[in-house]
């Protein structure tokens, strides 16, 4: 399934969800598709390490994809006095939640019975959990058979798109970047090389933009336009094969900033050359302080140094404001499509005036945020 076996992706998410242990029933091929997992085998000639202790008992059939959010509020979901709402015990149920006085005893009954993801009616004192109106619980994507596979895939991949898109990101870039995430998706490709592509296609357009000639200019947005819309595959590819790093995402936050950069450089060179003066190349320092500031700004208050966070979600780590807000939806790529508007009338340059202009005021709104919220003390979880 997108390069990664079904087993593994559910091995790896419960893991990543806080299950302190994640079995199987063992099956041919299951070694491994779990090899380098935390996930055991059971059944077969497999046992798995006695545990006593009361527990959480999640069954889940076979084919079922939960999400890591799902699995944490399960972990958290009370007891319901009777079970209303509870998959039942029988074994065609897609989620069983149970709270076991004996995990030993629990898993040893479901081994001899139908293996991992059998029914848990013989398991002593086991109390079903009541899980439907548990978040996440409408995300639950479930493969029934192989011809259902491309729409799970589907499903899969457009989990994928975040709620801070732009409109442009989300309607237009996203669908390219997810048919060729789909495609690389199976394929020895990384999203730190994915990463450096797209970077080298954003340079490549940069180069365009020294010409003053509308079909050269127009060339280079497009350029422009494709690195972003392949900057978004390198991310695509981290989360759908679990190869997430913080140097990762530090590369792709670098990565477009040089872009931007390039960008601006390469229009001002080109605007003073064909007018015989400097005041161009004032505008594109202008424009390139603005950016690398204000990266410099979100690479320390916003993403942090820890390894928790390596990609960029906002701007600030403050409390969400007016302001805030404004500033996040001012950094996402949307920005781009005028570039490729104003290219195809061989007028880029006036975008370079106006970066001349708002990169730098840019940084200024960031530290105003970052000001104010220290003043109010508010940080977001």
């Amino acid at each position: 399934m997108l390069g990664v076996p079904l087993a593994r992706r559910v091995a790896v998410v419960a893991e990543r969800a806080g299950f302190s242990r994640i079995l199987f029933a063992d099956a041919p091929g299951l070694p491994a598709a779990l090899a380098g997992t935390a996930a055991e085998r059971v059944g077969r000639g497999a046992p798995a390490t006695p545990t006593g202790g009361p527990a959480r008992l999640v069954i889940l059939r076979f084919g079922v994809l939960p999400t890591a959010a799902f699995l944490r509020a399960l972990l958290a979901a009370p007891r319901g006095p009777d079970g209303a709402g509870v998959a039942s015990d029988d074994v065609a149920a897609a989620v069983s939640v149970y709270d076991v006085p004996r995990a030993d005893e629990a898993v040893d009954l479901l081994t001899r019975s139908s293996g991992a993801g059998g029914p848990a009616r013989g398991v002593p004192h086991a109390s079903p959990v009541a899980w439907r109106e548990v978040p996440g619980s409408a995300d639950l994507i479930e493969l029934s058979s192989r011809a259902g596979l491309p729409a799970v895939e589907t499903r899969l991949l457009q989990s994928l798109i975040k709620d801070t898109e732009g409109f442009f990101s989300r309607h237009f870039n996203r669908r390219i970047s997810l048919a060729v995430t789909r495609r690389l998706a199976s394929t020895p490709m990384t999203p730190n090389l994915m990463t450096g592509m797209s970077v080298a296609v954003g340079l490549t357009g940069a180069g365009f933009f020294v010409s003053g000639q509308a079909k050269l200019q127009f060339a280079g947005a497009l350029l422009f336009l494709l690195h972003s819309i392949l900057d978004g595959c390198d991310g695509e590819l981290a989360r759908l094969k679990f190869q997430e790093s913080r140097l990762g995402g530090v590369l792709d936050f670098w990565g477009d900033n040089v872009v931007h950069c390039a960008v601006f450089a390469c229009l001002a060179a080109g605007w003073s050359r064909d007018a015989a003066d400097a005041r161009p190349l004032v505008a594109g320092a202008m424009a390139i302080a603005g950016t690398l500031l204000s990266a410099g700004f979100v690479a320390r208050y916003a993403m942090g140094t820890g390894a928790d966070r390596p990609q960029f979600t906002s701007v600030t780590r403050r409390a969400q404001s007016r302001l805030s807000r404004f500033a996040d939806m001012l950094a996402r790529r949307d920005f781009i499509y005028l570039v490729v508007l104003l290219s195809a009338f061989g007028k880029a340059r006036w975008f370079l005036a106006m970066a001349a202009i708002g990169a730098p005021l840019f940084f200024l709104a960031l530290l105003t945020i970052e000001a104010s919220g220290r003043r109010l003390g508010r940080d977001l979880p």
